[in-house]
C-alpha cells in the first residue's frame, strides 16, 4: 500500500459499490418486463433466454461495481490481483450456471416441442447441465491460478476406478442413450413390455425409465433392463392403430343385412367419438361357424392406444342396442348333448367257481333230538 485510506477513497468505493448494486437492480426490472412479453410469443427460447439474463445481469452489475470500488483503492498489487481474479472467477462462475441453465432449458424445450411430453429426455438435460458446469469449474480455476493438468491426470487415473464402483449406475446410463439415439423408444409413447408393464414413457433419466400407467402410477424400468427386453411400442411407426372387436350372430340371420348395419354402426361411431378416425374404412370379416353362432371380426380405427377402450365400449353399446332395434339375434353359446343308453345284455349263468379245488359240501344230515 503506498498510501493510507482517507475519506475520499471510501466514498469512491462507496458510490461505486451502490452504482453496481443499483444498476443490478434496474437491470432486473427490465428484465421483468422483457420476461412479460416473452412469455407472449410462441417461441419458449426467449423465456429461456430471459430468465437466465435476470440472473446474471444483476450479478454481473455489483461485480462490475466491486471490480471499479477496488480499483478506487490503494491496495498493493499482490491483493489487487487476487481481488481481481476472485471476481473474474465469481463472474465466470455465475456465467457457466446461467449457461448451464440456458442451454438445458434449451435442450428440454427441443425435446418438449418433438415429443410434447413435459419432463421428457432428462438425461441429455443433465448430461448437457454437467459438461458446462465442468468446463466453467475448469475455466475458474485456471483464472485463479490453479493448474488443472493435473487434476485432469487425477480425474483420468481415478475414472478407472469409479467406472468399475458404478457399472451399473454407468451401464443404465450408456442404455438410455442408445434409447434414445436409436430412436426405439421417445418420450410420449405407448410400451408394452414383455415381463406385462404397460404405459406411457414419461421420461428417460441418467438411470431409469419412468411409464405412467392407465391407473395414473408410474412404473419405474432400469434403462438397462429395457434395452435388452422385448417390447411392443404402439406409437411407432405410427401412432394411429386398428382395434379388433370379436361378434357373433345366430345362423338364422341375414349376413349381408348384418354387415350392412354393423358397418353403419362403424362409421357413426368413428364420426361421433373423440379419439376415433373419422377416415377410416370400416371393415366386417366373417370367419368361424362355432357351435351357436356365426362368429366375425369388427375392424374400428383409433388415434393412439388408449383411446380404444372409450371407442369399444361406445361401438359395443350402439351396436347391441342397434341388433335389437333390427331384430338381429346375439346367441348365447350353448351346445347340445345327445345321451345314449346301450340295450341291456341277456343275463348270464353264474360262472363256476374260479377255485377248481373247492367242492360243494354235502347237505349235512341232522338228527331229530326228539325222536
Amino acid at each position: 500500500m503506498n498510501r493510507g485510506l482517507v475519506l475520499h477513497d471510501w466514498v469512491v468505493a462507496s458510490i461505486a459499490m451502490a452504482a453496481g448494486i443499483a444498476a443490478g437492480l434496474l437491470l432486473r426490472v427490465m428484465l421483468r418486463w422483457l420476461g412479460e412479453h416473452a412469455r407472449r410469443t410462441k417461441w419458449t427460447g426467449d423465456d429461456i433466454i430471459v430468465d437466465a439474463l435476470r440472473t446474471i445481469a444483476p450479478w454481473a452489475a455489483t461485480v462490475a461495481g466491486t471490480a471499479v470500488a477496488a480499483s478506487a483503492l490503494p491496495l498493493t498489487t499482490r491483493v489487487a490481483g487476487i481481488v481481481n481474479h476472485s471476481l473474474t472467477a465469481l463472474l465466470i462462475l455465475v456465467i457457466t450456471l446461467t449457461a448451464a441453465r440456458v442451454v438445458a432449458g434449451l435442450v428440454q424445450s427441443l425435446a418438449q416441442s418433438r415429443t410434447g411430453v413435459a419432463g421428457s429426455a432428462t438425461i441429455f438435460v443433465n448430461i448437457t447441465r454437467v459438461v458446462v458446469v465442468a468446463m466453467g469449474v475448469l475455466v475458474a480455476l485456471e483464472t485463479v491460478g490453479v493448474s488443472i493438468a493435473p487434476l485432469l491426470t487425477a480425474l483420468g487415473v481415478g475414472g478407472l476406478a469409479v467406472a468399475l464402483a458404478l457399472q451399473d449406475t454407468l451401464a443404465n446410463l450408456f442404455a438410455g442413450v442408445h434409447i434414445l439415439a436409436s430412436k426405439t423408444v421417445q418420450p410420449g409413447d405407448y410400451i408394452r413390455l414383455s415381463s406385462g408393464e404397460e404405459g406411457y414413457v414419461v421420461d428417460i433419466n441418467w438411470r431409469n425409465t419412468v411409464v405412467r400407467n392407465l391407473s395414473n402410477n408410474l412404473v419405474i424400468i432400469p434403462n438397462g433392463r429395457l434395452a435388452r427386453t422385448n417390447m411392443t411400442n404402439y406409437a411407432r411407426p405410427e401412432q394411429e392403430l386398428t382395434v379388433l372387436v370379436q361378434v357373433g350372430v345366430g345362423y338364422d340371420s341375414d349376413l349381408e343385412h348384418v354387415e350392412r348395419v354393423t358397418l353403419e354402426v362403424v362409421d357413426s361411431v368413428m364420426a361421433d367419438i373423440t379419439g376415433a378416425l373419422p377416415g377410416h374404412e370400416a371393415a366386417v370379416r366373417f370367419h368361424t361357424f362355432a357351435d351357436s353362432r356365426i362368429n366375425f371380426t369388427v375392424i374400428l380405427g383409433v388415434g393412439e392406444f388408449s383411446d380404444q377402450y372409450r371407442i369399444k365400449h361406445e361401438f359395443i353399446k350402439r351396436l347391441h342396442r342397434r341388433y335389437r332395434a333390427e331384430g338381429i339375434s346375439i346367441p348365447a353359446p350353448t351346445r347340445t348333448v345327445s345321451l345314449q343308453q346301450d340295450k341291456a345284455e341277456p343275463t348270464r349263468s353264474p360262472s363256476p367257481s374260479v377255485f377248481p379245488h373247492q367242492r360243494e359240501a354235502p347237505p349235512s344230515t341232522l338228527s331229530d333230538p326228539q325222536r
